[in-house]
């Protein structure tokens, strides 16, 4: 028989007597579809508690004591590359092609231009500039800051030196000057360039600059010259290339220094090739018995001097030498490229620093006359000097 206090639909609950007998509490149908509590996880004891507080509160002491130095070590880098610093008096500073940062800034720390090495090539590579800096030789002002000296190095406006080159100069002349340039490094290459390739005139450079750099620079501008005028040229020339151009173009550079002489220097050895003439210059007679050396100070040619056969001695060889006897500059390149139109076959000195010129023989040998003439009369005033009573 059925307990009438007993149910299966859910709508009674179960509850502990105090004899120990479970006892049948009637629900309503609310209450039986109410979810039941799931009870709450033990608590956790004061002490643990306290010790999980402690830690979190060391961490984050940690975290905060890092946080406020590292701003502080931060703000005292950025102070300091901003201040002036220690250089008491104006410099020059040298960056070595291929320096790194690292060997910058020891150097500024140790000429004591910089206070740290390491505050300037930290601050230096946060600010990614420090791959900016450019080789050469910078000028920095007294108490210049590591900013302002980090400016100066990536503007690349280094101290300029240069060496000059005149016209007329052979290979062998301008390798001695070169050499001799203090401020240029590295060797030069044992080996002669050709004889009129190498361009005459001032060119600039860094201190520690490589020799070779400038040399090659020298060659280059000598060609692209050379190109630049030969297309250029009359288109009546009797001259077949280029290289024969840059040849006459050193003995007009040899002949006359003066500027507007050389397009009637030029015209005269043109009028004698194409006459079929010897150009019968003393310069080319010079290169052939002393070559890229020069001739000695003071030395005169002599007549023996003149009939001496070389390959250079125009006097004894029809056409052009086999080389340039030089090396030209522009002047005489354009000269020889646009020459003056005239029928001039002959000049010699006339005492003043320029030419007379002549289109008959005749005429030459009175130019000749007034010039021995001249000389006479220069080495009788100068004797005359010598012997006179010091007083």
């Amino acid at each position: 028989m059925t307990d009438p206090n007993s149910t299966s639909d859910g709508q009674f609950g179960r509850s502990a007597s105090a004899d120990g007998q479970t006892r049948i509490i009637p629900m309503s149908p609310k209450e039986a579809l109410r979810p039941e509590k799931v009870p709450l996880p033990p608590r956790r004891s004061r002490e643990a508690r306290s010790q999980l507080v402690i830690f979190l509160n060391f961490v984050m002491t940690v975290i905060t004591f890092l946080t406020v130095a590292a701003v502080a070590v931060v703000y005292y880098a950025f102070r300091e590359y901003q201040q002036p610093g220690p250089l008491a008096q104006d410099t020059t500073f040298i960056v070595r092609e291929g320096a790194g940062i690292s060997e910058i800034a020891e150097g500024l720390q140790r000429r004591d231009i910089i206070s740290n090495a390491r505050i300037f090539k930290t601050v230096t590579q946060f600010m990614g500039d420090d791959q900016k800096s450019r080789h050469g030789e910078y000028a920095i002002k007294a108490n210049a800051s590591m900013l302002e000296i980090m400016d100066i190095l990536k503007s690349g406006k280094s101290i300029q030196y240069a060496v000059t080159l005149p016209e007329g100069l052979t290979v062998k002349q301008m390798f001695k000057r070169i050499a001799a340039e203090e401020n240029l490094e590295g060797d030069l290459p044992a080996e002669l360039p050709a004889e009129g390739t190498l361009r005459p005139d001032t060119y600039k450079f860094t201190r520690g600059s490589k020799r070779s750099a400038v040399l090659a620079q020298m060659v280059a501008s000598q060609t692209r010259l050379l190109d630049e005028v030969w297309e250029k040229r009359d288109k009546d020339l009797p001259l077949a290339s280029k290289e024969e151009m840059l040849i006459l173009a050193s003995i007009v550079e040899k002949e006359t220094g003066k500027s507007d002489e050389r397009p009637q220097v030029a015209s005269v050895f043109l009028n004698r090739i194409k006459k079929g003439m010897r150009l019968q210059s003393d310069p080319t007679i010079v290169y052939g018995l002393w070559g890229g050396d020069g001739k000695p100070t003071e030395r005169e040619l002599t007549k023996a001097d003149v009939e001496k056969s070389t390959p250079y001695n125009t006097y004894r060889i029809d056409g052009l030498p086999p080389t340039p006897i030089a090396n030209p500059g522009r002047a005489a390149l354009e000269a020889v490229a646009n020459p003056s139109r005239t029928d001039y076959l002959y000049f010699v000195a006339d005492g003043s620093g320029g030419h007379a010129f002549a289109t008959t023989l005749d005429d030459h040998n009175a130019n000749v006359r007034r010039w021995r003439k001249f000389q006479d009369e220069q080495k009788k005033a100068a004797d005359g000097a010598e012997q006179a009573p010091q007083p």
